[in-house]
């Protein structure tokens, strides 16, 4: 195996300059990008974790062959054969979705065996929490939450009422069928559409049996891991799932996922102590996209919306759904830049800007009655109602996708990007210009 230390002579020097424990968050609703940094930065770390969320995620990367990956549960840093992945405790595992992706992975000739870790902590996620996923949307009608239905928010409940079964719990399958029994009774009593019988249970516990076997070469103790890392000085990078604006404490609640995809997430989800994180990266898209449902203050509706859909190829990962479309907003931005404290921002899809003549920020938010709004309000009426002020920049209306210096960057799109650094107070140090490994503008 190759060292990170033996590896040093290929760091950029934005790399090399990363804290032994790094972390990769999303600063808006999501699909910023996070899985391709991660990819990239993977090779010059040992260990790559996930602390949070479950298959809701979708994380889309790109081999050196250019052949394409969408990851939901495995670590990014799957491509590097030298990178360790960890699926920590904060994370929701649903093992036919993870026994899919890796066979899908060994298929296609990425090693697995030996190279995945799942924490012994981490809940399992069920199909029928996926069911129940569906009838919940269903009662709730015309507000929605607009989930993926992977089951994230009913296996979370699980988890917090403390009737939750762990992956430990699988190697104690004489104990297991009473756990189980008790959590689908419960879901019974609760939805008229959920059908449960005894059938039912002797059925989903054969599976788990066989689950429990091909799983266990994986079951680790991922805190005493991550911490024995740490202190043999290994470089660690973590992923997070989902954005900021979706945390269950700072999103858009109730329009929001069921775990804490912010900085404070890295430490619950992984069992590591805060004073270890060093630099945090937050991954931002040169606009603003979201699924779902809840407010979007610089939505961008019709044609304009439309044209920003098609040309980022803005469709869910995980679900397919097409993404609404606006303009950045950097008041959702300095909001989520100050929860998380990031080091330096990682601004992607700049390229998708490049056809349009012009290009707003939204840098500011009002009252209905025009008095300014001072943050980013916890009152959802509010944002709904809130008006956007916007700043008006030129486009550059050139092709940038083979670009990988800045200096060679339009100037228009130079302005563009430092006007961003401007408003929020935070540097961007990586520039996304294309969906491969390789388009990237370290500045």
């Amino acid at each position: 195996m190759v060292t990170v230390d033996e590896r040093k002579s290929e760091l950029p020097s934005r790399i090399g300059s990363l804290g032994q424990v790094s972390g990769v968050l999303g600063c808006q609703w999501g699909d910023e990008g996070k899985g391709k940094l991660v990819d990239i930065l993977a090779k010059h770390f040992d260990v790559v974790a996930r602390c949070q969320g479950g298959a809701n995620a979708g994380h889309t990367i790109y081999n050196s062959e250019g052949k394409k990956f969408a990851l939901h549960l495995v670590p990014s840093g799957i491509l590097n054969e030298d990178t360790m992945c960890v699926i920590g405790n904060g994370v929701v595992v649903h093992l036919p979705g993870l026994f899919e992706e890796i066979n899908g992975l060994e298929s296609n000739g990425v090693p697995c065996e030996g190279r995945i870790l799942v924490s012994d902590r981490a809940h399992l996620l069920f199909d029928y929490h996926q069911e129940i996923d569906g009838l919940r949307e269903t009662e709730l009608a015309k507000s929605f939450i607009g989930t993926t239905k992977r089951g994230i928010g009913p296996c979370y409940s699980s988890k917090v009422t403390r009737n939750g079964i762990r992956v430990g719990d699988l190697r104690h399958m004489d104990t297991f069928s009473d756990k189980l029994d008790v959590l689908l009774s419960d879901a019974a009593s609760r939805f008229k559409g959920f059908k449960y019988n005894r059938d039912v249970l002797k059925k989903e516990v054969e599976t788990y049996k066989r689950f429990a076997e091909r799983l266990e070469p994986f079951i680790c103790d991922t805190v005493h891991y991550m911490n024995e890392s740490i202190s043999q000085k290994k470089k660690i990078l973590v992923e997070g799932g989902q954005a900021t604006m979706l945390d269950i404490d700072f999103g858009t609640y109730p329009f929001v996922t069921s775990s804490s995809p912010s900085a404070g997430g890295i430490c619950t989800g992984l069992g590591i102590a805060p004073r270890v994180l060093g630099d945090v990266i937050g991954v931002v898209k040169a606009y603003t996209t979201r699924v779902g449902s809840g407010p979007f203050p610089t939505e961008l509706l019709g044609d304009a919306g439309d044209l920003l859909r098609i040309a980022g190829q803005e469709f869910g990962t995980t679900t397919g759904r097409p993404r609404c479309c606006g303009w950045i907003d950097i008041v959702a931005l300095k909001y989520v830049c100050q929860i998380n404290g990031f080091s330096s921002l990682n601004l992607t899809k700049l390229d998708v800007l490049s056809d349009l003549a012009e290009i707003k920020l939204g840098v500011s938010y009002k009252h209905s009655d025009g008095t300014p709004m001072n943050s980013f309000p916890a009152d959802l009426s509010d944002l709904e109602q809130s008006k956007v002020d916007y700043e008006t920049m030129p486009g550059w209306q050139a092709d940038i996708s083979s670009v990988r210096s800045y200096s060679d960057l339009p100037k228009a799109a130079c302005e563009y990007v430092e006007r961003i650094e401007q408003l929020v107070g935070v540097p961007i140090h990586y520039i996304g210009v294309g969906p491969g490994r390789n388009a990237l503008i370290y500045k």
